[in-house]
């Protein structure tokens, strides 16, 4: 048996049986990132010797017969944009390069509480800007699937460890797409739940309004077993918030349930063997006595857009904090605005100092009504379109990326065919609702996923949703 192929429930029911320990099930994977990782990059920062203790201290709780969380002695893998105590934390950045998280972010408490494994922090695009991984300052992670293709971004180091039976299960950040991008490329389950369900204290912001910490699995039966552990409201965040569903657990009915399908979803760009595959799966919900309803989303054709003018606004104001004063990076000029002008020069990559331009011209006098105003007027349009589309369904199903995983560097100098990558993801973000993709077959043998949008606060739904395909 390869310990480091399990998924989740798997794990924690031989755990309990003692078939093997933690520490076995550990060293498995610890041995499958020595193994692999060179080739695929998918960490940054390997934290052997802190994974090997909480693995030890969770056997000595099984020999004590004490009863353990499904998610206790299981080894995991962190984006490093979420805050691990003690762990650097470099957001994919020069200018955090040699930055020690002095706290734990809220999922990670509530991760070690029940008693996860880390084994370490996992490669991204950086501070999350990018869609293939090639962005971080620290080297570009490739698809376990094919060495000549990106992971996807900009959690694609989670998404490769998952994929190549690194880690169990991986936390991600998803502010346009970044869980389920990556997942679909790499062919996982992707989570990205409702804004405020998880709390977002200790992810490092990019931009506050879209930002959520998701994870990627090897199944969503074992999505659902994460999110119960490290959802819920927190007092380090305002926007966090426990949900009226909490209680609601009812079994969920096929033959009750309407799925709706966005007709703009289904439009030129979109690979045809990618549409083929996505509507053969959706016929497996018709087959299972699921209803299935056309429905219009009539302002997604701005979703991109709109995307792209109020997530760079947030991001120059959050990242206006990196000024060689407080932490990170600092390069001694003679006067201050030097200082700050170099450290920021050196600090920042090519696409997130372009975001920082396109954001702070965009809240410019003379911008500010043209393009952000509107672009915030379009952003609660596009939420009435979901709110409507909602009446006549429970969830909507579209394809999560328009083509299977493309080559490295085939993008990278066209920042608009690389945004591109996002069309059916950013609407979730833009409107706050729960998205999940599910793996649904392959093109070439690369991933295609199957995106399933829920109501906000439809968390559990939509997982539920998930895991009748693998039944």
């Amino acid at each position: 048996m390869e310990l480091n192929k399990l998924t989740i429930k798997q794990a924690h029911q031989g755990l309990i049986k003692k078939e093997f320990s933690s520490v076995e099930l550990t060293e498995a994977v610890l041995n499958q990132i020595k193994r692999r990782d060179k080739e695929i990059h998918a960490y940054l920062t390997v934290t052997e010797e802190l994974a090997l203790d909480q693995a030890k201290r969770i056997d000595r709780k099984i020999q004590n017969k004490e009863e353990i969380n499904p998610l206790a002695g299981i080894p995991l893998a962190i984006k490093d944009i979420i805050s691990v105590e003690g762990v650097k934390c470099t957001a994919g950045s020069k200018i955090l390069e040699n930055y020690i998280a002095p706290y734990d972010a809220t999922a990670i408490k509530r991760l070690k509480k029940a008693g996860a494994v880390i084994v370490g922090k996992t490669n991204q695009d950086e501070f999350a800007m990018g869609s293939s991984t090639e962005n971080s300052a620290f080297g570009l992670t490739k698809n376990p699937h094919d060495l000549e293709r990106v992971p996807g971004g900009s959690s694609g180091g989670s998404a490769a460890a998952v994929a190549s039976d690194q880690c169990l299960y991986a936390l991600g950040s998803d502010t346009g797409g970044s869980v389920r991008q990556p997942a679909c490329f790499c062919g996982v389950v992707g989570f990205k739940p409702t804004y405020g369900r998880i709390s977002r204290y200790g992810l490092i912001a990019f931009a506050s309004s879209f930002d959520v910490i998701g994870f990627m699995t090897k199944t969503a039966e074992d999505a659902q077993i994460v999110f119960k552990v490290i959802k819920g409201k927190d007092e380090m965040d305002s926007t966090s918030v426990d949900s009226k569903e909490e209680s609601k657990e009812e079994k969920l009915e096929v033959k009750n349930l309407k799925i709706g399908i966005p007709k703009e979803y289904f439009i030129k760009g979109l690979d045809p063997e990618v549409e083929k595959i996505v509507r053969k799966t959706i016929d497996q919900y018709k087959e299972k006595g699921a209803k299935i309803v056309e429905v219009s989303l009539p302002h997604t054709e701005y979703a991109l857009a709109v995307y792209y003018i109020i997530m760079p606004a947030e991001a120059s104001a959050n990242l206006a904090r990196y000024d060689s004063i407080k932490y990170g990076l600092s390069i001694k000029e003679n006067n201050l605005l030097d200082s700050y002008l170099k450290t920021r020069e050196q600090g920042f990559g090519d696409e997130v100092r372009r975001r920082i331009i396109i954001g702070t011209y965009v809240l410019s006098a003379g911008y500010y009504d043209a393009y952000y105003l509107k672009a915030q007027k379009a952003r609660t349009l596009i939420k009435e379109d979901f709110n409507k589309a909602f009446e006549k369904a429970d969830v909507l199903m579209t394809p999560t990326a328009p083509t299977p995983a493309f080559k490295l560097g085939e993008k990278t100098d066209d920042p608009i065919s690389m945004y591109l990558s996002d069309i059916y993801t950013v609407s979730a973000n833009l409107a706050g609702l729960p998205a999940i993709s599910v793996p649904c077959g392959k093109i070439n043998k690369l991933p295609v996923g199957l995106q399933i949008i829920g109501r906000q606060f439809d968390d559990e739904k939509i997982l539920q949703i998930a895991q009748i395909l693998n039944s």
